[in-house]
């Protein structure tokens, strides 16, 4: 376990700029085709020895890694697999609810909101750290052999629910201020995602989905480690912060102690 905790008090710092899964693929289909500019976010890209197993998962199956090469009985380009499919390493993070904040009136009221729920959460956490244990691989939409997102399912350490207790307490927030889609709550499947078809920087190829078999039969039983819940950010897309995550406009810390 690496010893990079925040210090737990009840203040966010705001800047100037398989748990549960009640939804069905129609309401996220609906969830994604909303406009949303920012998300709540659980940053995992903070461990660098998590970061080091995304990219060694994303060289093995490129083909970029000598010591452990991976033998494909199809090519890469039959299975719809390209570089720009897979996640960044310094992106790597949970989502807990996505949100539209539309001008920075709107950024400044989720901040307070975030900033508001610091008592809140920390009560549905137990006043108590939290930790996640990463294990092996599944596909988003069932079927391995049109794989839209391929992700690492999220366990708690303990099994108490307080992680999702926590995250239930933020999407209620941030639902009642009207800046989460609706049903967030039943959608939320805690998961880190590693591989994503809508990613494809090429859309003249037309492929939503790739085959993702051979990688699931390779990795169903990675074990990629045990961490602590730091901290929440509201972070916001498609832009990022000197550290090469998702630009932080407000985060919340979690106990670590």
């Amino acid at each position: 376990m690496e010893n990079l905790l925040h210090k737990w008090d009840c203040c966010s710092s705001s800047h100037q700029t398989p748990l549960a899964f009640k939804g069905n693929q129609k309401q996220i289909g609906q969830a994604q085709r909303e406009v949303y500019t920012h998300f709540v976010s659980l940053p995992l890209a903070i461990y660098p020895e998590l970061k080091k197993n995304i990219e060694a998962f994303q060289n093995s199956v490129l083909g970029n890694d000598d010591k452990n090469p991976l033998t494909f009985q199809s090519t890469l380009a039959e299975m719809g697999i390209e570089k720009s499919i897979f996640v960044s390493p310094k992106t790597f993070h949970l989502t807990v609810v996505m949100l539209k904040l539309e001008n920075n009136e709107s950024v400044v009221k989720a901040q307070n909101i975030l900033k508001s729920l610091c008592s809140n959460v920390r009560q549905a956490l137990k006043d108590r750290p939290v930790f996640i244990r990463l294990r092996g691989l599944d596909c988003m939409n069932g079927s391995l052999d049109k794989t839209r997102v391929l992700y690492v399912p999220v366990e708690e350490v303990g099994h108490e629910g307080r992680l999702l207790n926590a995250c239930h307490v933020i999407i209620d927030a941030f639902e009642n201020a009207g800046f989460a889609g609706k049903d967030a709550k039943s959608r939320l499947k805690l998961h880190a995602t590693v591989m994503n078809a809508s990613y494809r920087k090429d859309k003249s190829k037309k492929m939503d989905t790739f085959d993702a078999r051979e990688i699931h039969k390779e990795f169903e039983n990675k074990d990629w480690g045990t961490y602590l819940i730091r901290e929440a950010h509201i972070s916001q897309r498609y832009k990022y912060d000197p550290n090469g995550y998702f630009h932080c406009c407000a985060s919340l810390p979690f106990p670590h102690k």
